[in-house]
């Protein structure tokens, strides 16, 4: 049987594209057991920085197959190959099973207006829920227990994977991506600033959306309506929020597993980026 293998990049990008192409080359004639393929792939080789990894992973996650990150962003906490001279080798280490998996969790976030659903969605990094040009008044909860009282732009719920994101913008804490658990963190409250929470992810976070500031300004292109509040996941997924809508976040049933190919990838990263001595 084949290894099916699937190559991900955005259309717009031509060094991707360009690299693609070498890729797809050097499998046909080094591995003669691969198909590539563009659904139900055993392995996902990502081409692009973080966004386009997300995209990926967002893409195939009901196939449940292997991601690799080839990184030709700016960031790459998601990439397990930062340098383009490192792609061929990570192509070939990965066909020859020489790797080592990370399982990174995912989340669910489901929207109920008058206590019926209206929207769900999954993340890898974060949902965000938030006023757009203006404040937003919202009950955080855990579990049914309030937590937190936000009168601000609003508040992220980020995974591990995600702590390296939106949420180390918000001065949130960086967890390593082999835990389990949830982020809580609040985005510019104008009251007494509340720090970060970190969940067991067994927990439910619930946000009550009880002022939304409306000003009418923008709307959805696709249906002209007003949006003054959002919910975001992973910054692709838009939903407009209404005034008494309940989140529901919780840990997804999916999960993301990456392959990497040296010890303690995650921590030399860290040290790489922010020069930690």
């Amino acid at each position: 049987m084949k290894t099916r293998v699937a190559l991900f990049c955005r259309a717009d990008n031509r060094r991707a594209l360009n690299w693609k192409k070498k890729i797809i080359a050097h499998i046909a004639a080094h591995h003669p057991r691969v198909l590539i393929v563009t659904e139900k792939p055993n392995f996902v080789i990502t081409l692009g920085g973080d966004g386009t990894i997300l995209e990926s992973a967002r893409y195939f996650q009901k196939n449940a197959p292997i991601f690799l990150g080839l990184n030709l962003g700016h960031v790459g906490f998601l990439a397990s190959a930062r340098r383009p001279d490192q792609f061929i080798g990570a192509v070939d280490a990965l066909l020859s099973g020489s790797f080592v998996t990370t399982h990174r969790m995912m989340l669910t976030a489901k929207v109920f207006r008058g206590g019926a659903l209206v929207h769900t969605t999954d993340c890898l990094n974060e949902v965000t829920a938030q006023g757009i040009m203006g404040t937003i008044r919202m009950t955080i909860s855990v579990d049914g227990h309030p937590l937190q009282y936000v009168h601000g732009s609003g508040v992220i719920i980020a995974t591990p994977t995600g702590s390296t994101a939106y949420n180390l913008s918000a001065h949130g804490p960086i967890v390593t991506p082999d835990m389990h658990c949830m982020i809580v963190t609040e985005l510019l409250d104008h009251n007494i600033p509340t720090p970060s929470l970190v969940l067991k992810n067994t927990k439910t976070v619930y946000i009550d959306i009880t002022e939304v500031r409306k000003r009418g300004i923008l709307a959805i292109t696709q249906t002209n309506e007003p949006i003054d509040a959002v919910l975001t996941a992973d910054d692709m997924d838009l939903f407009p929020l209404h005034e008494k809508d309940r989140v529901e976040v919780t840990k997804s049933k999916h999960i993301i597993t990456f392959a990497e190919f040296e010890d303690n990838y995650f921590l030399k990263s860290l040290q790489k980026k922010f020069a930690f001595r």
